[in-house]
């Protein structure tokens, strides 16, 4: 059985307050601590990667299976956020929006729907950070242009 790699390259340059560099694949991209932590806060942060990760892993599997279910989709847009409380600890919350097109029926709606929390159950990135502790809630949104 193939194991799936991922490798990534940094550098870092200066102390805390200094800054650095990510890449990996088509990953390129500025790092630093956030100010929070004395640092720049002058590129991304672990947080933002960490939730980035979360977001994309959804994102992808929801497309992969609004395509094997056959669910024509206008338009997928999503945001995300995260927050961290001594309640609820480490929070994230996908929003995605589905816009199927005008002549969309409500059982397709209704499969647009079913495929979001599909989604969220197979994505892998969300699956091993429920596994840590994390709280990740969907709140999607289905609807029809016009």
């Amino acid at each position: 059985m193939d194991q799936a790699k991922t490798k990534l390259k940094m550098v870092w340059n200066g102390n805390k307050s200094g800054g650095g560099k990510i890449e990996a694949g088509y990953l390129n991209t500025e790092i630093a601590m956030p100010q929070s932590f004395g640092g720049s806060g002058g590129g991304t942060e672990p947080k933002e990667l960490l939730v980035a990760s979360a977001a994309t892993c959804f994102l992808m599997t929801l497309v992969g299976l609004l395509e094997a279910r056959s669910v024509a989709v206008d338009s997928l847009k999503m945001h995300s956020e995260a927050s961290v409380s001594k309640e609820e600890g480490f929070k994230i919350v996908h929003h995605p929006t589905i816009v199927l097109a005008g002549d969309a029926t409500e059982d397709q709606a209704q499969l647009a729907e079913r495929t979001i929390e599909a989604a969220d159950r197979n994505c892998d990135v969300g699956n091993m950070l429920k596994k840590a502790g994390v709280q990740i809630d969907i709140k999607g949104e289905v609807s029809k242009i016009g």
